[in-house]
């Protein structure tokens, strides 16, 4: 494990800060992940329903395992307010061995 390859890096957005946390926050309680960082007043400009978006949106950055991946997207899935919220999950290559340790150990069950 200490070389990366069983760990994601998972990317999501959310229509606010409030709805950032607490999606993260059940996503930790669930241990899902190990780590949400909430990066702030990001601008995403989209296509949707035909027309070009242009919205303020908190980025979602969720470190977790290769086997919390599916768990991890249906919920986030099940409690998004997002009718397409966007999970795009991230190969880690290589880590610190102790922040891998400590990731791990963050989402075993």
């Amino acid at each position: 494990m200490k070389d990366g390859r069983a760990f994601r890096i998972v990317l999501s957005t959310a229509g606010s800060e409030e709805e950032g946390a607490r999606i993260a926050r059940s996503l930790l309680e669930r241990k899902l992940c190990a780590c949400v960082n909430l990066v702030p007043e990001i601008r995403s400009l989209y296509r949707w329903e035909g027309a070009v978006q242009d919205d303020a949106e908190v980025l979602l950055i969720m470190k977790t395992t290769r086997d919390k991946l599916q768990p991890l997207s249906e919920h986030l899935a099940e409690i998004h307010s997002y009718d397409v919220p966007e999970v795009l999950a991230l190969a880690v290559d290589k880590g610190s061995a102790s922040y891998l340790e400590w990731l791990a150990e963050n989402c075993a069950d």
